[in-house]
C-alpha cells in the first residue's frame, strides 16, 4: 500500500475516533474541547466538513447570548429575549402585551372561582422564552414563544405560542337589482396564494390583518376596498361576531371574535358582513377581477358564489364557514 493510502485511512480512523468521542468530552470539560475544535478545524481538509459543522452548531447553541427583561406589569415572569430582539420591541408588540394580560388573568381565575377544575392544584406562569420573530420594519410582526406553564405538582400545560395578532374577515353579499328573488345573495371570495397552506390558489373570505390601531372597523372597510374595490363606509358594516356574541365570556378577557386556531396561536377574526344591491352586469365585471396590493406580494382574484353554496365552496376556509354559522344563527333570530 503506498504512503498516501496509509495516510487517508489513518485520516479515516481518526475522524471516526473524533466523531464518537467529542461529544463525551463536551459534556465533562467544554473548554478542552474548544481547544481540540480549533486545531481539529485548522488541521483536517473538507472531508471533516459534516462532523466540525456539527460540533459548531452544538457549541453555537450552548453560548448563544440571551437576556432576560421584565414586563412592567408582570414583573414577577422572566422573560428571555434573543440578543437581537430589544425590551422596546417586544413591549411596543401589542400582541405580547394582549397576551400575557389575556393569560395571567385566566390563571387568576383559578383562585377566585371556587368551581374551577384547576382550583385545586392551580397553574402559573413560570417564565417564558422567546425563541423567533420577524420584523416588519423597524416593529416585530410574528413572534414564537414557549411559555413555561406548570403546577406544584410539576405538570404541564402546551406553551407553543405563535403570535400575530388579530385580523378581520369580510362577509360581502350582493343582490342583483332586478332579482325577484329575495333569497338570490352572491358572495365575494378571494382566490390567492397562500405559502404556509402550500396552495397558489386558496379560496377565502377577503381578511386582513389589524394595524397597531387596533381599529377592526376601520381595517374591514380598508381591506374591502383594496381587496374587493369596493368603497364602503364603516356605518356601513355590521359585526356578526359582536351580535352573536354579546356579553359571552366578557369577563375573560379574550378576543370578540372567532379563534380559527388556539391551540397554537393567539389570532382570533371578527367577522363583519355588508350587503348592497348591484347592476347584475357588474356581477359579471367582478368574476375573475384581479385586486391586491402588488407593492406587498398581493396577487388576488375575485370569484361569486352563490350564499346556499358558500359554505361548500369556502370549505376550506374557516372565516368562511364561521361567516356562514353566524350569519344563519343570526338571521333565524331575524336580526340580519
Amino acid at each position: 500500500m503506498r504512503l498516501s493510502s496509509w495516510r487517508l485511512l489513518l485520516f479515516s480512523v481518526l475522524t471516526l475516533i473524533m466523531s464518537i468521542i467529542l461529544p463525551t468530552l463536551y459534556k465533562t470539560n467544554p473548554l478542552l474541547l474548544s481547544t481540540l475544535r480549533n486545531k481539529f478545524i485548522t488541521t483536517t481538509t473538507t472531508t471533516t466538513t459534516t462532523t466540525v459543522t456539527t460540533t459548531n452548531n452544538l457549541f453555537f447553541r450552548q453560548t448563544h447570548k440571551m437576556t432576560t427583561v421584565h414586563h412592567p406589569s408582570h414583573p414577577s415572569i422572566p422573560i428571555t429575549l434573543p440578543d437581537s430582539l430589544t425590551k422596546d420591541q417586544l413591549l411596543n408588540f401589542h400582541p405580547f402585551t394582549s397576551w400575557l394580560s389575556t393569560l395571567t388573568t385566566s390563571l387568576t381565575s383559578q383562585s377566585t372561582t371556587l368551581s374551577h377544575p384547576f382550583s385545586p392544584n392551580p397553574y402559573t406562569l413560570r417564565s417564558v422564552k422567546i425563541q423567533s420573530f420577524d420584523l416588519f420594519g423597524p416593529r416585530v410582526g410574528f413572534l414564537k414563544l414557549v411559555a413555561d406553564v406548570k403546577n406544584d405538582k410539576n405538570e404541564t400545560l402546551p406553551g407553543a405560542v405563535f403570535l400575530r395578532g388579530p385580523s378581520v374577515a369580510m362577509l360581502v353579499m350582493l343582490i342583483p337589482d332586478d332579482g325577484k328573488d329575495e333569497e338570490e345573495r352572491y358572495v365575494l371570495l378571494t382566490v390567492q396564494p397562500r405559502v404556509a397552506a402550500g396552495s397558489l390558489e386558496f379560496v377565502e373570505l377577503p381578511a386582513g390583518m389589524v394595524d397597531e390601531d387596533g381599529e377592526f372597523v376601520g381595517t374591514a372597510a380598508r381591506e374591502i376596498e383594496e381587496e374587493l374595490g369596493i368603497r364602503i363606509e364603516e356605518r356601513e358594516l355590521r359585526n356578526l361576531s359582536e351580535m352573536a356574541l354579546g356579553e359571552e365570556g366578557r369577563g375573560q378577557g379574550l378576543g370578540r371574535g372567532v379563534y380559527p386556531s388556539p391551540g397554537a396561536c393567539d389570532e382570533f377574526i371578527p367577522i363583519f358582513m355588508h350587503e348592497r344591491r348591484v347592476p347584475r352586469d357588474t356581477l359579471k365585471e367582478w368574476e375573475g377581477k384581479l385586486t391586491g396590493l402588488r407593492e406587498y406580494g398581493e396577487k388576488i382574484s375575485l370569484r361569486l358564489v352563490k350564499m346556499g353554496d358558500l359554505w361548500r365552496v369556502g370549505g376550506r376556509d374557516g372565516k368562511t364557514l364561521a361567516a356562514v354559522a353566524l350569519w344563519e344563527g343570526l338571521r333565524r333570530e331575524g336580526r340580519v
